[in-house]
């Protein structure tokens, strides 16, 4: 099941006479820490090291989640008072063929301090309806020309290449180094790593804009906005699954 509470999330491919693909991921992988200069990466992981928040051992990092977080709504519901989202690359597998989207990490910036996987799958993971077929091989695509943005209620956010990022062929090959396949068998959904704040604080905001700009005109783009649930919640990873209950003084 998928976000959308039905089986798979259906996607229109742009450039295909609008054709249709129903995506049924039974892996969804968030990659962490993919910025292209790896130096700087990470030394920015040694100083969030030092304030107290966990890290990963290696950089880039991948964290499996459960596939259901995949959306294409436009309404997505959290429990946490302090969550944001950020502009990221998506990449997809589907019956042994690559497509790129935009999509936002979305995220609970409190639990971020405590860990960073649960952050994660306590949110939903909305995506763009829309998808473009990518060639055979992924590393033939000219990443570094593809523009990507966000905005949180209506102010600008995020802005810049996929310079900054891995190639998301090295990331799936970094992947497969670690799950001895890329991303596994079956439909696959790979949130690539995102650009820096412009003003280099997060904003949980309740409405959020994500555009992708592809060389030759194509646009991608996915808006979306937040609701909160202030009712029990349960935190999804493919490790397990956990029920929570936030704090009454929140």
């Amino acid at each position: 099941m998928s976000g959308d509470g039905q089986a798979g999330l259906r996607l229109t491919v742009l450039g295909r006479g609008a054709a249709n693909i129903r995506l049924e991921p039974r892996h969804l992988v968030i990659a962490g820490f993919t910025g292209r200069d790896q130096a700087s990466v990470a030394a920015h992981v040694s100083e969030l090291a030092a304030i107290g928040v966990p890290v990963p051992d290696e950089v880039p990092a991948f964290y499996p989640l459960d596939p259901a977080l995949l959306t294409t709504r436009d309404l997505v519901e959290v429990t946490g008072p302090n969550t944001s989202g950020e502009a990221e690359p998506v990449i997809i597998r589907h019956h042994d063929r690559w497509y790129v989207t935009v999509g936002s990490d979305h995220t609970d910036r409190d639990l971020e301090r405590s860990g960073i996987a649960e952050s994660k799958a306590v949110c939903p993971k909305p995506v763009s309806r829309h998808v473009v077929e990518l060639p055979a091989s992924v590393d033939a695509v000219d990443w570094d020309e593809i523009e990507l943005s966000s905005a949180v209620d209506g102010r600008p956010y995020q802005r810049g290449t996929l310079a900054a990022l891995l190639h998301p062929a090295d990331l799936l090959a970094r992947l497969g180094a670690v799950q001895g396949a890329p991303g596994g068998d079956g439909d696959l959904a790979m949130f690539c790593g995102t650009l820096p704040l412009l003003e280099g604080e997060f904003v949980a905001g309740a409405a959020w804009q994500l555009t992708m700009r592809i060389p030759g005109g194509t646009t991608l783009d996915h808006r979306y906005r937040v609701r909160r649930r202030p009712d029990r919640f349960t935190f999804r990873t493919q490790q397990g699954v956990a029920s929570c209950v936030p704090d009454s003084s929140t």
